[in-house]
């Protein structure tokens, strides 16, 4: 935790250049930490790899103590979650402005076994959270959960990341990065492989998808070896 504050400060200085220090609405006392601030610190834990709250306030030094208390820090940082993914497409546009290829994938999440699957009570009260059954060609096999899509350029900033059910194809995540990228080059697997979903991203968008061909299609053509 020695560099926790030196951290801390080159981050909080970074967020300043593009977001505003309160970012939700208070109706009471103005808070000691900022909102801006207490990103900063949950963005500084995440990136000395502190993944336990518990092992964040033991270590913190008495400067953060005094301004804000463990259950307030983590009612609020949930509270924040959307603003939070606002910064990250904020600095991802600007670290990808100049980007012309990114890589585009998905992986699974699996939250239980198949055999539990039937008694397994997460995340099934709302149905646009509900898990369900898919299955993982490059793994050959099934799994329940969810699946992790992503899209992140050739240095390795992530542009897009999103969540989808598990049985869902990988084309149909395709449809909706319309409004996050344009005139570029996505690079991925046989599973984004669609003649009129590619056609239709070229032509509204200027996203040239690059995937590997099968071998028993028409017009059968090697994929480039740098890709």
């Amino acid at each position: 935790m020695s560099n926790l504050n030196a951290n801390y400060e080159r981050i909080l200085e970074v967020l300043r250049k593009i977001s505003k220090e309160q970012l939700l609405t208070y109706q009471r006392r103005k808070p000691k930490m900022s909102d801006l601030e207490l990103i900063s610190l949950s963005l500084t834990a995440e990136f000395m790899g502190v993944d336990s709250e518990n092992d964040l306030f033991r270590n913190l030094p008495a400067s953060f103590l005094a301004k804000i208390e463990r259950s307030v820090y983590d009612r609020r940082r949930r509270n924040l979650v959307p603003h939070l993914e606002i910064i990250r497409l904020k600095l991802a546009s600007f670290f990808n402005d100049f980007e012309d290829y990114f890589i585009i994938d998905s992986m699974p999440l699996e939250v239980c076994k198949l055999a539990r699957s039937s008694r397994s009570r997460t995340c099934k009260k709302d149905i646009y959270s509900a898990l369900n059954k898919g299955y993982c060609a490059s793994q050959n096999s099934s799994y329940y959960g969810y699946k992790l899509h992503a899209i992140c350029s050739v240095n390795g900033v992530f542009q897009s990341i999103d969540l989808g059910a598990a049985s869902v194809h990988n084309i149909h995540y395709l449809k909706k990065i319309k409004t996050q990228i344009s005139d570029c080059t996505l690079i991925g697997d046989r599973g984004y492989l669609s003649a009129e979903v590619q056609l239709n991203l070229f032509e509204t968008c200027n996203i040239k998808i690059n995937t590997p061909i099968r071998n028993n299609q028409n017009n059968y053509k090697k994929q480039p070896y740098i890709f």
